[in-house]
């Protein structure tokens, strides 16, 4: 059931811990990366929740989940073996885009598929199962570049303008892999079909009563204020960011806030005349009603993602440059920086393999909300610490917090969450879910480039200090979470 992940998270590590030298070999700026990476938010902030929604309401011969599972992982594939192909940096970011929204496809219902196949008892153990197979994927998938050249002897450096053929392999080899293990999955695995969900979640509701929508439903005339009140702020936003000529990225906050307000409108116009069918009415009205303790959750991810999206964009640049002296990505110095980036993200997701088998044990212990919170404050040290660890050999010791808080944060969310959400709707909230994983990348998106070169003097390294203090507030956020 969750050895697909292993192949979804094989092709999303060579994306993390590659595409930043990718992008830098063919031309980017380091203040030019964070925009670069925007696609991933961008697209599971439009993807997921609509493919939520629609394997919510998917049954036929193929199953539920699964035909989503299928061609998320076919459209990958593609995308990781042509990625190292791209002529230039325009085309390798629309790659990026396309790559993203089809990992998307095929991940997001894997979370609702756990929700779905076990009892609120075993979900905790699920997810942590999701997160042992996630860290093994990626555990191979970081370090390939690095198996290639110091073990296969290939190039490892290429002229300017191209891709090493190290990195060249790396991704030939995970768009295989990513498929393989998908089907896998798809293959071996029969879904429960709705009517047994539904037989499962009654006989549990006696002794674990499901988060139901509020009886009090948001009226037309407060989605029409609440469109108001973010058009008139995006507005205002946008004419400062272009009269006071600041960065080009932060319009994508402000168009955010204005495109948030037309769908109120449109959500407003529906309910007055009734049209409350449709798939886009339910995903924005569920936003509006999600349980308390999913509200309760959103500065926990907030800070988390904005955290780890600093350190997926920011570690090879700063290692690069703060450990190994060298900015220029055709220098040999660069590359074996970045080769030992991928090593690093190895171990962070082996510590993070080795940590799914201490999770449940730790959360029976101490609770749920306590265990994460420990788990964080881990991760948020082990970020930190990378300042003040000259020698490059030793950063593995960072990661062993790095990846402790990796695996808490894909797995004890989504075990909170779904003992809050009704099994019916367990796709759309799973996607809804990621609204609050993705929207703080596209702040860090927005913001991180800006604070590299203007507060942080161009220094990478102090990006990933920001994350760890971000990471720690995410712990003690936890601390606020109501759980039954």
């Amino acid at each position: 059931m969750c050895f697909g992940f292993l192949g979804i998270q094989f092709g999303f590590a060579l994306q993390n811990s590659n595409i930043s030298r990718i992008f830098q070999s063919l031309g980017a700026d380091i203040d030019e990366i964070p925009i670069l990476f925007v696609a991933a938010p961008l697209t599971g902030l439009l993807v997921q929740p609509v493919v939520g929604y629609m394997s919510d309401h998917t049954w036929n011969s193929f199953g539920r989940r699964r035909p989503f599972f299928f061609a998320g992982a076919l459209l990958a594939a593609l995308s990781l073996l042509y990625m190292p192909n791209s002529p230039y940096l325009w085309i390798a970011a629309g790659t990026l885009w396309i790559m993203d929204a089809s990992i998307n496809i095929a991940m997001e219902p894997f979370r609702a598929f756990v929700g779905d196949m076990l009892s609120e008892r075993q979900r905790t153990l699920g997810y942590t199962m999701q997160s042992f197979f996630i860290g093994i994927g990626s555990v191979v998938a970081s370090a390939l570049p690095w198996m290639m050249t110091n073990w296969f002897n290939v190039s490892n450096t290429a002229t300017e303008g191209h891709i090493p053929d190290s990195v060249t392999y790396a991704f030939y080899a995970g768009g295989i892999v990513l498929f393989l293990a998908v089907m896998w999955t798809v293959l071996s695995v029969k879904e429960y079909t709705p009517e047994q969900i539904k037989a499962f979640e009654a006989a549990e509701k006696a002794l674990l009563p499901k988060a139901r929508t509020p009886e009090v439903i948001r009226s037309s005339a407060q989605y029409r204020r609440g469109a108001f009140l973010w058009c008139v702020l995006g507005g205002i936003f946008t004419a400062a960011i272009f009269l006071k000529g600041w960065k080009a990225e932060l319009y994508m906050l402000s168009i955010g806030s204005i495109i948030f307000s037309l769908m109120q409108f449109i959500v407003a116009y529906l309910q007055d005349r009734s049209r409350t069918n449709s798939g886009f009415y339910h995903i924005i009205n569920d936003l509006f009603h999600m349980p308390k303790s999913m509200k309760q959750l959103i500065p926990v991810q907030f800070f988390a993602w904005f955290a780890l999206f600093s350190m997926w964009i920011y570690t090879t640049p700063a290692v690069t440059s703060f450990h190994y002296g060298s900015s220029d990505p055709a220098s040999a110095a660069y590359n074996a920086g970045a080769n030992w980036v991928g090593v690093l993200f190895a171990a962070y997701n082996l510590f993070a393999a080795l940590a799914a088998f201490l999770i449940p044990v730790i959360a029976n212990l101490t609770g749920r909300r306590v265990a994460h919170m420990i788990n964080l404050l881990l991760g948020g040290a082990g970020m930190i610490s990378m300042l003040f660890i000259s020698d490059p050999e030793w950063l593995w010791i960072s990661m062993v917090g790095v990846g402790i808080a990796w695996a808490s944060i894909l797995s004890m969310p989504y075990a909170l969450l779904s003992s809050a959400v009704p099994a019916e709707k367990m796709g759309l909230y799973m996607g809804i879910f990621n609204f609050f994983i993705v929207i703080p990348q596209i702040l860090a998106a927005s913001v991180l480039g800006l604070f590299v070169v203007q507060l942080f003097g161009g220094q990478a390294i102090y990006a990933l200090v920001l994350g760890g203090v971000l990471m720690m507030l995410s712990g003690f956020a936890t601390l606020r979470v109501e759980t039954k």
